[in-house]
């Protein structure tokens, strides 16, 4: 299971169900995907497909979200 989170532009956020406990985000488009922690701060876990400069829109995109990123995973996950 993979559950949306929200779509912006061609991109969609999204979790895997069962993957691991910390708290982190899944991106892919056509162009690729990639992977973001989202504590204790943002940061990139991996990716293929993207530019840097796509990465680097991407985890401005997931740093101001955040917060709603964290809501949908402690909801889905029920923590």
């Amino acid at each position: 299971m993979s559950p949306t989170i929200f779509k912006e532009g061609n991109y969609r956020f999204h979790f895997f169900s069962k993957e691991e406990e910390r708290i982190h985000v899944h991106v892919i488009s056509p162009d690729g995907e990639a992977k973001f922690w989202l504590e204790p701060i943002v940061s990139l876990v991996n990716y293929s497909g993207f530019s840097q400069k796509q990465l680097g829109c991407l985890q401005k995109v997931v740093e101001g979200r955040k917060d709603e990123i964290i809501k949908k995973w402690k909801k889905h996950f029920k923590g």
